[in-house]
């Protein structure tokens, strides 16, 4: 063979061989994303949502939810499978903070955060979680847990489900 020939067959073999090794390199980098939430509706009792001062619970009642406290509004149909739905989409991206002194930055304070709590049928809190928007990007928000200090960004923007006005929820009730 000629030389120049074997210099180019392995020049070519170094360039793929190379080519391979950076994108598997590459490929660590990858943003990994996990499950956020995994509860059925089936075991939720009561849903409790809070922001600033306001508070809305929403509870079920055999197989329909009504709203506590409010007797002129019956609760939509598709309103809290659509939560639940969004809910299960969720995927966290990664962390962005272990230290509470940042929570603030991130919207997840217990004074300035969406709260979000799940009630199973035997009363207990089973899922806390304390949601802030991204000032960077509007489609996600940051989530934090109860008991935990780690912040999270996530892959879309649950906040626009979890709305405090009755009105939100509820449709008011037909007269005949």
């Amino acid at each position: 063979m000629d030389k120049k020939l074997i210099k180019a067959i392995l020049l070519l073999t170094m360039m793929i061989g190379l080519y391979l090794i950076n994108n598997s390199l590459q490929s660590s980098y990858a943003s990994k994303l996990s499950s956020f939430f995994t509860m059925e509706e089936n075991n939720i009792l009561k849903i409790i949502i809070s922001s600033n001062q306001d508070a809305i619970e929403l509870m079920r009642t055999d197989s329909s939810w009504v709203i506590s406290g409010n007797d002129t509004l019956i609760v939509k149909e598709n309103v809290i499978k659509n939560l639940f739905n969004k809910m299960q989409e969720l995927e966290q991206q990664h962390l962005v903070t272990s230290k509470k002194d940042n929570w603030g930055n991130y919207g997840v304070t217990d004074i300035g955060g969406t709260h979000l709590a799940f009630i199973n049928l035997d009363g207990k809190t089973i899922a806390y979680y304390v949601f802030g928007q991204s000032t960077e990007e509007y489609n996600r928000c940051y989530v934090r847990t109860d008991q935990n200090s780690d912040v999270y960004l996530l892959n879309s923007n649950i906040l626009y489900q979890l709305q405090v006005a009755p009105s939100f929820w509820g449709t008011k009730l037909e007269t005949e």
